[in-house]
């Protein structure tokens, strides 16, 4: 069943340069991108986007990387992409995510994980209207 999915390419990666190394890895999966931009957020869209998070003790931190620097918002599709994008991405902490996986390759950090991936259906509907609004 094809479905769509919002994944960030956070500040970290751009900064390493590794936007094409993750989009590559998409791509030869099979995934489709269906809108793509560079950008770099504010506070407000952080904190519409991490909405439930906004009482943790470690957002405030994770709000200040997301902001730091440019970021690659993407929407991508096909069959089981949520799933499929989640794999591919790995653990969320990169000193835990399995080799082969992007973080696993790329990532020493619970934070500053390269990437972000929504997580169900419902979340990657609510994430895509954020970022693209259009779609």
């Amino acid at each position: 069943m094809s479905e769509r999915t919002l994944v960030l390419i956070k500040p970290d990666a751009v900064r390493r340069g590794l936007v094409g190394e993750v989009l590559g890895r998409f791509e030869r999966k099979g995934l489709t991108i269906d809108a793509m931009n560079l950008r770099t957020i504010d506070a407000a869209l952080a904190d519409e986007h991490y909405a439930e998070h906004l009482e943790q003790a470690w957002y405030p931190p994770l709000r200040d990387f997301i902001t730091s620097g440019p970021l690659v918002a993407l929407v991508l599709s096909g069959d089981q992409a949520i799933s499929v994008v989640r794999a591919l991405i790995g653990a969320t902490d990169g000193r835990k995510a399995a080799a082969g996986t992007i973080r696993g390759d790329y990532s020493l950090s619970n934070q500053q994980n390269l990437a972000h991936a929504s997580d169900s259906p419902e979340s990657a509907a609510r994430e895509i209207k954020i970022w693209f609004p259009e779609a």
